[in-house]
């Protein structure tokens, strides 16, 4: 290692934090420059020793996982791994995405962490690998999400022209109109629009309507606004 690595630990269980922090302080290039036992101290220790890396439990006194955003609000840069005996799929995923830059659990091998530790030093991001292959296997397990056109196709022809006329912003009145039904009818197409698209409003439709590739229909003359009880001026012998 070219360039000594500052190190803080953060757990609540004091003779593993010493011994994880002898440990590293035993590694060339490696220098431990603090230590805690809360999420408190872990928000402490990178706005007081800003480590190159901030090594911690999840199961501490605050929390491992709330501590993750409160550090990141002070040091945005700060790089986080977390040590850990959980193994729950959701604390991986929750830690990952909150920002953290490594997951290991602690039978970990000393020389191992260290590596580790260089690593999401240098930039790299690490999920010990029996962890990671589990999120993978999961993921692959986990049906796909429907596309916006899935969701389409899952309407019947009457219902989609009812999306579509929605989507170009017309309203339910205007819809029944241009379809030549009753407009009762045409609040019970939207009800189920809504409910197999899984949205709760006309934006929502709109903007998978877009989404799908479908064309909103095109607005005529009878959907504009001087329609509604007044005469078409176009349509006026005085305007010609």
């Amino acid at each position: 290692m070219s360039r000594r690595i500052r190190i803080a630990v953060v757990d609540d269980h004091p003779l593993y934090r010493e011994g994880v922090m002898r440990s590293l302080r035993e590694v060339d290039g490696l220098d431990v420059v603090g230590e805690g036992a809360s999420a408190e101290d872990a928000v402490r220790l990178a706005g007081e020793t800003a480590p190159d890396v901030l090594l911690m439990d999840i199961s501490m006194p605050g929390g491992g996982l709330e501590a993750i955003p409160a550090v990141l609000a002070i040091r945005p840069k700060q790089k986080i791994v977390l040590l850990t005996v959980s193994e729950s799929g959701d604390d991986v995923t929750r830690a990952m995405r909150s920002g953290a830059s490594g997951y290991v659990l602690k039978g970990i091998g000393a020389k191992e962490l260290a590596d580790v530790l260089a690593a999401v030093a240098a930039g790299e991001r690490y999920v010990s690998p029996t962890l990671s292959a589990r999120l993978l296997t999961r993921r692959d397990a986990e049906p796909a999400r429907p596309t916006a056109a899935d969701l389409m196709d899952a309407l019947t022809p009457r219902e989609r022209e009812v999306a579509r006329l929605v989507a170009a912003g017309l309203s339910n009145k205007r819809v029944a109109i241009r379809l030549d039904l009753h407009e009762k009818t045409v609040k019970h197409h939207m009800t189920r629009v809504l409910a197999k698209l899984n949205v709760t409003n006309r934006t929502e439709v709109a903007v998978l309507v877009h989404r799908a590739g479908l064309d909103p229909a095109a607005d005529d003359a009878s959907d504009r606004p001087w329609s509604e009880g007044a005469a078409n001026p176009a349509a006026s012998p005085f305007c010609r």
